[in-house]
Formats: C-alpha cells, structure tokens, sequence
C-alpha cells in the first residue's frame, strides 16, 4: 500500500512538471512572436453585413376596384410558397372573399327589389295613363252630344240655345283641361319610370363591378419569374394571413435578378467614409466560395434608428456588377467597400500597438519601446507615419519584463511637422465642404459637382506651382 502511494506521488510530480514546462515554453513563445513592418498600398474598408435584393421588379398587385367597392382591407387566404418560380398567368394567391360575397348577395337583393318596384311602377303607370285617355275619349263623346244638341235646337226658344252654348263651351274647356293634365301627367310618369329605370341600372353597374373586382381575388402572376413575398413596414414578410390594403394592393413581387443590389447599413461613425461610386468587394454567406464585385450607388442622407438599440444608421445599397444564376433575394452578404487605397506607406498589425497614457509605441526586438505615430486604419492593421523601419522587428504581443525595454520618444521637430500636415488637411477637408455645400445649394448633379472640384483643384495647383 506504501508502494502505491509513493508511486502515485512520484506521477503526479512529473505530471506537474511536465505542465509547467511545456505551458511555460508556449507562453514564452507566444510571448516572443515578432513581425516586420510591411510596407506598399494601404487599403481602408468598411465592412458591413447586407441583404441581397433585385435592383428592380415588377409588382403583383389585387383586385384593382377594392376602394370603389368601398372595401379596404383583405385578407390573404393562400399564396404560394415564397421563391416559386411561375410562368406568365399561373396561379399566385387567393384572397379572402367573405366581405365581398357578404355585399355581393345584399346587392342583389337590392337588384330584385328594385326590378319589382321596376315592373310595379311601370303597371302603375300604364293603368293611370289609361284611365286617363278613357276620360278623354268620354269627354269628347259628351262634347259631340252637346254640339248636336246645340245644332237641333235652332227652333226653340233664346234663352235654351244660349244655356246649350255654355254647356258646349263648357264642354270644350272641360276637353282642353283634359288634354292638358293628360300630357302633365304623361311626363311624370315617364320621369317616374327614368328615375326607378336609372336606380335600377346603377345597382346593376355596381353589381357587376363587384363581381368583377370578386373574379380578381384569385391573382395570377403577369409574366414569368421568381414570387418574392412583400415586406411590411416592420420587415416581416407579407403571407397567408397578412392583410393587403386598398391603398397598397400589392400582394407580391417578381423580381428582376439579372441584376441585385445588396442593401446594408453603416453606422453614423464610418457613414462618413462612405462614398457613392466606390468599389465594394462582396461574399455571399450561402457560398463562401464565390465572391463578386460592386460599387456603392446610394448613400441615405439621413440615419434611422436599429431595432432595440440607440445606434443610428444609415442605408447604403451596392450594386453588384456580376449576374449568377445562384444569387437570390434575402442572402446575407459580406460587403467590403474600399473607401481609401493610399499609396507607398508603412504600416503594421493592430495587435502591435501599445499605450501608455499619451505615448502610442511598439516593443522592438532590439529592446525599446519605440514611439510611433499612428495615421489611418482598417480592421486588422494601421499606418504608422513615423517612429519605424521596414527593417525594425517588433513584437507582436507585450513581451516579457516589458520595463527592460528603453523607451525611446520621436524627435518634436518630426511631431511638429506632422501636426502641421494635419491642420492643412483639416482646412482642405473645410473647404471640400464648403464647396459641397454651394454645390448642393445650386442644385448641381454629382458629375457636375465633381467636374468643378477638379477644376478647382487644377486651378489650385497652378497658383501653388507658380508660386
């Protein structure tokens, strides 16, 4: 029993040892990886995360009457699957058609009330306007009575014939009156019969645009492509179930994907770096093996605030030169848009760069804490516009006893200088915006604005050189 508990302690030692060892070397090598200053064009991106879309595609609408029918809103009840590649007339979706059947059987109830009050007034009509013409043809036959009465009594005395003359002029009057009221009443009853024929041919017109506005609630697609659900306002996809409204009748699109755009977003810090025209370098994360090239062809000119946070953001959509027949709507892309390539500098990983206070410096392999001054930067690395070599080794991680190492501080003439090149580049940046600002104010074209920039950069120059 002794035995084993020695040998136990005697495995757990060397175990020990040997960790310690083995660790001990990594961390001492880890400690010692150095690196050379690299030297050549300096490339600055943004990198951001995008969505790919069709530049342009033409809309699936619905029924086109909805608002005439005075119905707003409509529900989707099926629609194919999103992606479904359709021929010209296939079928796309279907909507709900309850509200529109529910005002469809109320407006032909309608339609046969009123055909009924049609048929009724009519019948009315036709027995008054008889009558009517009866009392006429009564009163002409009590006129000729009296004109022959009239005639046989020419023997008797004055005073009779007088009393049949005022009964055949009354007679007469009688007669006219007659005629008179039955063209009156003519007329009404033919506007009574254009007013009840009119209402009932406007319900009819609205019976058959609701119809037809029914029939279009199964959307077919107007030519060939690929159905893309539409997006609301809060990025969700429009389907089964989603409301379509008179306003905006679009059920779907059908994209154009022989050519895409990727539309990103950049934060308000690097929105500044962010030009139209600049060249974008993209990956498709669905195929990490292929890559593609764009520019950038719009920047938004105001931000919009992310979901769930405070940043402030601003759309940039990229247009992506190459067409391939794998690239589809919603991929995620990886966007490199390549804001500045400055030329013939130095420049060196950002994981070599140390701080201490207000002095930025580098660890050398030849024992110093050498300062730099730092220029532009991209993700992985920064230029270093003083304070180093190509041919200076430095560390690329804090080395070990980092106090053995002599600080050694640049010459201030060399800061000075540098500073002063900076102020030069702030006044120039100044008047780039003061000119932009003129620029946008005469509401000049991009071209145009570019075009006087380089002709004020010209006549610049020419002072400067003839100076």
């Amino acid at each position: 029993m002794r035995k084993k508990i020695y040998i136990g302690l005697g495995l757990m030692v060397v175990i020990i040892i040997s960790l310690w060892y083995f660790l001990g070397q990594e961390d001492s090598e880890i400690q010692k990886v150095t690196v050379y200053p690299k030297e050549g064009n300096f490339q600055i991106n943004v990198v951001t995360t995008g969505e790919l879309e069709a530049k342009s595609s033409e809309k699936i609408f619905g029924p086109s009457g909805l608002r005439s029918v005075r119905i707003w809103n409509v529900k989707i009840e099926d629609i194919v699957s999103d992606g479904t590649v359709v021929d010209s007339g296939q079928y796309i979706a279907t909507l709900d058609r309850t509200e529109i059947s529910n005002r469809i059987k109320d407006v032909e109830s309608e339609v046969e009330k009123l055909e009924s009050q049609y048929v009724k007034t009519k019948l009315d009509t036709a027995m008054d306007m008889r009558n009517a013409r009866n009392q006429l043809i009564n009163l002409e036959y009590n006129l000729e009575e009296k004109r022959i009465r009239l005639e046989q009594s020419k023997y008797e005395p004055p005073a009779t014939i007088r009393q049949y003359q005022i009964d055949l002029e009354k007679g007469e009057r009688d007669l006219a009156e007659a005629i008179n009221n039955y063209d009156l009443n003519l007329e009404k009853a033919a506007v009574i019969m254009q007013e009840v024929s009119v209402t009932l041919k406007q319900e009819k017109r609205n019976l058959d645009q609701m119809i037809s506005v029914r029939d279009q609630f199964i959307v077919k697609a107007p030519k060939a492509g690929m159905v893309i659900y539409k997006r609301n306002w809060d990025g969700a996809k429009q389907g089964v179930g989603s409301t379509v409204s008179a306003w905006d009748n679009v059920v779907a699109t059908l994209p154009d994907l022989s050519k895409m755009i990727s539309k990103t977003y950049v934060n308000e810090i690097d929105i500044s770096k962010i030009k139209t025209g600049q060249e974008v370098e993209i990956g498709v994360d669905a195929f990490p093996e292929k890559s593609y090239t764009g520019k950038v062809i719009e920047v938004a000119n105001i931000g919009e605030q992310m979901k769930n946070s405070n940043a402030k953001v601003f759309e940039i959509l990229i247009e992506i030169y190459e067409f391939d027949s794998i690239l589809r709507p919603s991929m995620t892309t990886k966007n490199t848009i390549i804001t500045a390539i400055i030329d013939s500098v130095c420049y060196i990983p950002l994981e070599a760069v140390n701080n201490n206070d207000s002095l930025t410096f580098v660890y050398t392999n030849s024992k110093r804490r050498q300062q730099i001054i730092l220029g532009q930067s991209n993700e992985n690395e920064v230029i270093v516009r003083a304070g180093l070599n190509p041919d200076d080794e430095i560390y690329l991680l804090q080395p070990v006893n980092p106090d053995n190492f002599k600080i050694v501080t640049l010459d201030t003439a060399i800061i000075h200088n540098l500073e002063k090149e900076d102020q030069q580049k702030k006044k120039q940046n100044t008047k780039l915006k003061e000119d932009d600002k003129q620029f946008q104010d005469k509401k000049l074209t991009p071209e145009q604005i570019k075009k006087l920039r380089e002709q004020k950069g010209g006549s610049r120059k020419g002072k400067k050189n003839k100076h």
